[in-house]
């Protein structure tokens, strides 16, 4: 059944499309196993609590209608003030909040670090964004830049609240501005999108704007509130949704209310919040917590930013998911909240959960994955700017931040082709960990540290549970003894050290090698055992040789291979590695238009003969579970695919990125959510493009090349007389469908009567998906799909295929688009050997007439026989760069997908 809800009707209907419901709780009401609600564009102010549950097959699915255009907000417009000094006043009845005031209710909880005066969970906004609340009248008529704020200007926007004979009366410093004319809203509502029941199963969310509501502190030892969430229950979708503006947290895939044990740590004080926390683990495992029940969600696609607290938590409830190709970014930015669960991502036993593909930056932390990070794996993320920056006070040693922080879990914890670009890079107080392919330039910082409870007179170890593999039953609990790490086939790149993040640690005592050092690469493990010198330790009569039993405690054993370290970043001792010592390696990320670009000579230095390809096999057993390192399901781990997913070759290259002929590589593109292509595997077959003297003719000096040693060995999948086509019975089966996520569609092609020769017919071109330097040829007339690599002059026919995108541009509305269109054609029609005329000719023809329209614009295409190529500022760039640099402002958003 389809139900439909309006918000800009006059009265609510029966939930036809003729006659639709007003708001989407009516609709929730009624929806059930297999319904889809379908809601138009308007604001919702409304608590959202589906009443039923879908099923696996059988979906209950809430569609925005027009992306981002659907509100559903915790928040009321609050109108009538009135002036008050310098100030204004408005006075709102404690009735009017029902049974929940956001402004006598203050936030609090475990781990929450209690303040002198802690603040109430409500907000005041300011055309959208949340203002600073203060405590007394005084400093709310006569505010100062708070310097803990990464945002210190508009921290003078202040708010101060009382409570008058049953009223609320708040008190705001607009700076100037009038609240009677500008949009000021108050968050009332604890939740916006989230279940009262727990159980409700298999319910898609998707294309609608979610922000300001009144959350309360979600730490894991309590209920875990948050904007949106699924309330202990299986398999939600939560997708191309703006999730925005919670008082603490954006997404909770958390734990449920566990009866005698709820903020029991700061509520009790008798049992400290380590042990509250193996309690609340072992009786969530007793009151049935399994795969079979809880977790397995996907978060994709969405923009999660401007939450106090964290864009995503989950404890115990998070297991088993997905989080993908979302742009997280300035979570906990007011530094109003302080305490130890703040984080992009702040997980506690994500168990076999995959974070893939996020941008996540600007955020007081990343990624935190605490207890239990078994079975998780962190890939293709991209992480930078998630420390405090230059001039911002720095409160408390968490609040210095890294991009990821691992702590106390016994693994096997995977993180794999992610750019860790911030000044930290991880925290690693944790073992069973490994880290292969990745791109970093900050430090590890509190390696063999961070275990502990804060205990003086005794020990305060901290024994965390470790689990049957693939599953949440407990096998066993154990101290951290750290190591058990593994760094297969990395790249540290040391930065310039910060000062003003110096000067804070060795204000604080902090700034020794096992806590807040700055020192890039591996050597924080020193003196830490290999694999032969720590289990040759282990024997019949050791202890009696040894006098104790301390070799059961000492530190695990570290593994590394292929690295490769540069501008003085340090490798652990006798590390076999390459360490370049010679050249200065530049690096850095540009942002335009949303599209981030990583600028760096490092691959006209880095060597391609020093790594191996690591799977499961390589990496072998994390220590204390005795677990595989593995992909959730069981299976071997290969990593055969780099950040773009491009396949690897038999000798990878270290680091995050296959592909190394470029000082340029774009790391994340614009658009609704963060996508990255997903290339299906195929057999690339390659040949030299040209030779080195016609590169360099064509980017002149300016432009880094990396130029092929001539004694290389030669590379396998390399053929010595090149086809360009592929046997499609070897390489494809009937049943596969390939997937395809492009970033560009370019429509309109029929009408410009886009057709050329191909394979003994005629190719009518109805749309060309793009992204990067691949594009893929629809002709709807045929119903066929061509995949076409500009870049290494590869065709491809697909057999079954579902193809979609993420904006769309008609290329009628830029001709220059759509010559570009004419010229893949071309490129295909040659490659295929289907072209009549002279091909060099015909290139040079095209090349001619597309760059006397394009050069105009900064842009120079290079059409051969065997790719194609582009050129700005003397710098290769992709088509998708230069369909943006072209088109109008604003592409159309796409919300459908062709199969096929």
């Amino acid at each position: 059944m389809q139900i439909y809800v309006a918000g800009n009707v006059l009265r609510s209907g029966d939930g036809t499309a003729v006659h639709p419901f007003k708001t989407i709780q009516e609709a929730a009401n009624l929806a059930s196993a297999g319904d889809t609600v379908f809601v138009g564009p308007g604001i919702y102010r409304e608590w959202v609590k589906p009443a039923n549950s879908g099923t696996k097959d059988k979906r209950i699915t809430y569609i925005s209608t027009s992306r981002q255009e659907a509100i559903i907000t915790g928040a009321e417009e609050l109108r009538g003030w009135e002036q008050f000094e310098n100030l204004w006043r408005i006075r709102v009845p404690n009735s009017f909040f029902g049974s929940y005031n956001p402004y006598t209710d203050v936030v609090h909880g475990d781990w929450f670090s209690n303040q002198e005066n802690p603040p109430h969970t409500g907000d005041i906004y300011l055309n959208g964004k949340s203002m600073y609340e203060v405590f007394d009248l005084n400093t709310c008529m006569h505010p100062a830049a708070d310097k803990r704020s990464w945002d210190p200007a508009f921290s003078e926007y202040v708010w101060f609240t009382a409570q008058e004979n049953d009223e609320t009366v708040i008190y705001a410093n607009f700076q100037g501005k009038n609240p009677n004319i500008e949009n000021v809203e108050f968050s009332v509502r604890k939740a916006c999108f989230f279940p009262e029941k727990e159980g409700l199963n298999y319910i898609t969310v998707s294309g609608f704007s979610i922000r300001c509501a009144a959350t309360q502190w979600a730490p894991p030892t309590a209920f875990q509130e948050g904007m949106i969430g699924p309330n202990w229950a299986l398999g939600w979708i939560i997708e191309d949704c703006d999730i925005s503006e919670s008082k603490c947290s954006g997404i909770s895939l958390g734990k449920y209310y566990q009866k005698g044990n709820n903020n029991k740590w700061t509520t009790s004080w008798i049992k400290d919040g380590t042990q509250t926390q193996r309690d609340s683990v072992c009786q969530a495992v007793n009151e049935g917590w399994n795969k079979e029940t809880v977790g397995s969600h996907i978060v994709r696609r969405c923009d999660i930013h401007d939450c106090g607290q964290t864009g995503i938590v989950g404890h115990l409830g998070g297991a088993f998911s997905v989080i993908e190709d979302n742009h997280i970014h300035n979570i906990n930015n007011k530094h109003n909240l302080a305490g130890a669960e703040i984080a992009g991502i702040k997980l506690h036993a994500p168990i076999d959960t995959v974070i893939k593909r996020n941008h996540i930056d600007h955020c007081t932390r990343g990624i935190w994955l605490d207890w239990e990070a078994q079975g998780t794996r962190v890939t293709q993320n991209f992480l930078h700017d998630n420390v405090p920056p230059q001039g911002t006070i720095i409160d408390s040693g968490l609040s210095l931040g890294e991009d990821i922080f691992v702590e106390v879990s016994h693994g096997p914890t995977i993180i794999d082709h992610n750019l860790l670009l911030s000044d930290i890079a991880c925290r690693i107080s944790t073992q069973g960990i490994a880290f292969v392919h990745n791109l970093i330039a900050g430090s590890f910082t509190y390696v063999g540290n961070g275990t502990d409870n804060a205990g003086k007179r005794f020990a305060t170890n901290r024994y965390t549970p470790y689990h049957v593999p693939h599953s949440t039953q407990i096998a066993g609990f154990m101290t951290i003894l750290h190591g058990d790490a593994r760094f297969y086939n990395n790249i540290f790149l040391q930065k310039t050290v910060r000062q003003d993040l110096l000067e804070y640690c060795v204000s604080q005592n902090l700034d020794t090698i096992d806590k807040n050092n700055f020192i890039c690469g591996t050597s924080v493990y020193n003196n830490y055992p290999s694999a032969p010198e720590y289990f040759s330790g282990f024997y019949k009569g050791a202890e009696k040789d040894k006098g104790s039993k301390d070799h059961y405690y000492d530190h695990l054993p570290v593994y590394l291979s292929g690295n490769a370290y540069f501008n003085g970043a340090r490798p652990c001792d006798n590390e076999k590695c390459h360490v370049d010592k010679d050249h200065k390696i530049s690096f850095y990320v540009d942002e335009e238009d949303g599209r981030y670009t990583l600028h760096t000579n490092l691959y006209e230095f880095l060597p391609r003969n020093i790594s191996s390809p690591v799977n499961s096999s390589v990496l072998g057993v994390a220590f204390e579970p005795e677990a595989r390192f593995e992909n959730p399901d069981g299976t071997e781990l290969v990593f055969d695919r780099d950040y773009f997913g491009r396949k690897r070759g038999i000798h990878p290259v270290a680091g995050p990125f296959e592909e190394c002929r470029t000082d340029r590589f774009t790391v994340q593109t614009p658009g609704f959510g963060s996508y990255m292509i997903r290339y299906e595997e195929k057999k690339r077959i390659s040949e030299k493009k040209e030779s080195d003297e016609e590169i360099l003719e064509e980017v002149k000096e300016s432009q880094t090349i990396y130029v092929e040693p001539k004694d290389e060995a030669p590379d396998l999948e390399e053929i010595k007389e090149p086809n360009f086509t592929i046997d499609e019975d070897e390489f494809e089966n009937e049943s596969r469908v390939s997937e395809i996520n492009s970033n560009v569609l370019l429509t309109g092609c029929e009408s410009c009567d886009i057709k050329f020769p191909f394979e003994g017919g005629l190719f009518q071109v109805s749309d060309m998906f793009v992204k990067g330097n691949e594009v893929w040829l629809y002709d709807g007339t045929n119903e066929r799909l061509v995949e076409l690599d500009l870049e290494y002059g590869i065709y491809h026919n697909l057999k079954k295929w579902s193809v979609g995108s993420l904006q769309s541009l008609d290329v009628s509305d830029e001709p220059n688009i759509e010559g570009l269109v004419r010229t893949a054609g071309t490129l295909l029609c040659i490659l295929s050997k289907s072209m009549t005329h002279d091909a060099a000719d015909t290139c040079e023809t095209i090349q001619s007439k597309v760059n006397s329209e394009i050069e105009a614009k900064g842009i120079k295409m290079r059409l051969t026989p065997k790719y194609l190529k582009f050129i700005r500022n003397k710098k290769f760039i992709s088509l998708e760069d230069v369909i943006y640099r072209m088109s109008r402002g604003s592409m159309d958003v796409v919300t459908e997908r062709l199969e096929n």
